[in-house]
Parts: C-alpha cells; sequence; structure tokens
C-alpha cells in the first residue's frame, strides 16, 4: 500500500513511522519535508495552497492531519476547510481514488454537554468556531465521497498529549494550575496512541463508519488529573479557584464504538500515560 500523509506535523510524522513499521510506502506532504524521518518520502507542500505536488498514482489511502497557524477562525479555514478542500482537488486533479480517506478532527465538533457522555450518534452543536469549521470539513468530506466507493472517515480526537505535549504537568510544576470548582470533565488521548489509531482505521480491512470518536478510556475531570500530577511529581497540590472557561466544553466522550474495531490503548488512562512521560520516556516507534 502508498499511504499519503497530507500534513506531516507531530501526530502526521509519528502515524507516518507506524505505517512504514508495517511495510507500506509512505509519501509525507509537509512545507519543510528536510525534517522528515528517512521513513517518510517528504514532499514540500503547502496544503493551503491550491497547486499542490502530483499524488502518487498507486495511492490506496489518504490521511489529513492539519494542524492551524494559529488560534483564530480565519487559520482554522485555511487549514482545514480549504486544507482538504484541495487535497481532494488533487486527488480529482490527477485521477487517483483511494479506498480510503481519513480526516482527523476533533471531539470540539460537540461543544459543552454540561457533563454528559456523548457517542458518535450524539448531534454535533459546536460550542465555539474551531468546533464549527472541523464540522464543516468533516461535512465537505463525506459529500465529495459519497457514492463514489472511497471509504471516508473522520477520527475525532480528543486532547492530544504526549512527548513535547506537557501543558498540564508544566502548569502543575510553576504552580499556575488551578482546581476548577465545578466538577469538568476532560477527554484526552495519548499522542501514541492516536497516531496507532489513525493507522488502524485507515488499514481496517472491514468497511469502517464515518465517524470515530478517538479518546482514552477516562474522561476524568480536571481535578482528579491535577492531583494525581501534583502527587507523582511531589508538588503542592493546585488550589481550587476560578479556572476561567472550560477547554473544549465540559462533556465525556466514549470510545466503544473504536474499541469494537479491535483496538487497544497502550495508555488507556492519564495515569498510564502521564507516569509515561514523567518517566522521560521519549519518542517509540514500533
Amino acid at each position: 500500500m502508498t499511504i499519503l500523509l497530507a500534513g506531516c506535523g507531530d501526530l502526521g510524522t509519528e502515524a507516518g513511522l507506524r505505517f512504514a513499521a508495517q511495510g507500506h510506502r509512505v509519501v509525507g506532504w509537509r512545507r519543510s519535508p528536510q525534517k522528515l524521518p528517512a521513513a517518510i518520502e517528504g514532499v514540500a507542500a503547502d496544503l493551503s495552497a491550491a497547486d499542490l505536488p502530483p499524488v502518487p498514482g498507486d495511492t490506496t489511502a489518504v490521511v489529513i492531519a492539519v494542524a492551524a497557524d494559529s488560534p483564530t477562525e480565519e487559520a482554522y479555514r485555511s487549514a482545514y476547510v480549504q486544507g482538504l478542500a484541495n487535497v481532494l482537488d488533487a486527488l480529482e486533479r490527477d485521477g487517483v481514488t483511494p479506498w480510503r480517506v481519513l480526516f482527523v478532527s476533533s471531539t470540539a465538533v460537540y461543544g459543552d454537554a454540561g457533563g454528559d457522555w456523548v457517542d458518535e450518534g450524539t448531534a454535533a452543536v459546536p460550542g465555539g468556531f474551531s468546533g464549527r469549521v472541523l464540522l464543516e470539513s468533516e461535512e465537505l468530506l463525506q459529500a465529495r465521497f459519497a457514492g463514489t466507493g472511497t471509504e471516508a472517515v473522520a477520527l475525532r480526537l480528543g486532547g492530544i498529549y504526549g512527548p513535547g505535549r506537557t501543558r498540564l504537568i508544566d502548569q502543575v510544576r510553576s504552580g499556575s494550575a488551578i482546581i476548577p470548582e465545578d466538577l469538568r470533565y476532560t477527554n484526552r488521548i495519548h499522542r501514541d496512541d492516536a497516531a496507532a489509531a489513525i493507522v488502524h482505521l485507515a488499514t481496517l480491512p472491514s468497511a469502517p463508519e464515518p465517524v470515530y470518536i478517538g479518546v482514552d478510556d477516562d474522561p476524568a475531570d480536571l481535578g482528579s488529573v491535577l492531583r494525581f500530577l501534583a502527587a507523582e511529581m511531589g508538588s503542592v497540590e493546585p488550589a481550587v479557584g476560578d479556572a476561567g472557561p472550560a477547554r473544549g466544553g465540559n462533556k465525556r466522550c466514549r470510545n466503544a464504538l473504536l474499541h469494537s474495531t479491535g483496538f487497544e490503548f497502550v495508555f488507556p488512562s492519564f495515569r498510564e500515560g502521564y507516569r509515561d512521560i514523567l518517566a522521560g520516556n521519549g519518542v517509540r516507534h514500533p
């Protein structure tokens, strides 16, 4: 199989190395392809531009894993909606029909659920521009491939943590962390598990569902996570106070559908994942 990775940041690169370890040819589109490891064939590409490079004719699966340059609606729209549209246009331009296209989305499409559970059958009602733009991108993906034979999949990831993504650890260590006064649920996934889920769904032998939620098994409340980190690090437990608005809304995301495909988490909860980071473990590839 030839896998085209449209977007090769940290997550895309980790997924690419896993594809390569399975024996696939991996082509990665990135603005700075020289930064990619040798296992990924790097090609210079700006996904926000219409003149994308030629798509390999034997491409069997496409993974679109982009990131906005800044937390603004304009940047999100350029990265996700326009970036996705440009990739799809390039496939059509070159007459390439992959059997599967996976778009990396976010649980932000659900907005705030008041702490209730949500799953793939829950109506997506975004609470901010990021969720609205991502939902628009998902709808574009499904519309473009409707009736074509190409299987389109959106993977809605929770908050990604892991190597280089240590915001909560840094807050506890610096003493700036605040435990919310209200019970505020959070949903996360370790970077390694997120990459593994991308590979798993992109190569799943059976026909996938159009949407999967990618979060670990424990949508823990933020206070429990911060207290755990403080105890593990031997730091002072953060004070309870006004923690500001909830990042991503207050909800608990179910991952049962992803589990039903046979996917297994290396880090089923924040406890295993953060202990691994605190133990000093860096990037690991199979």
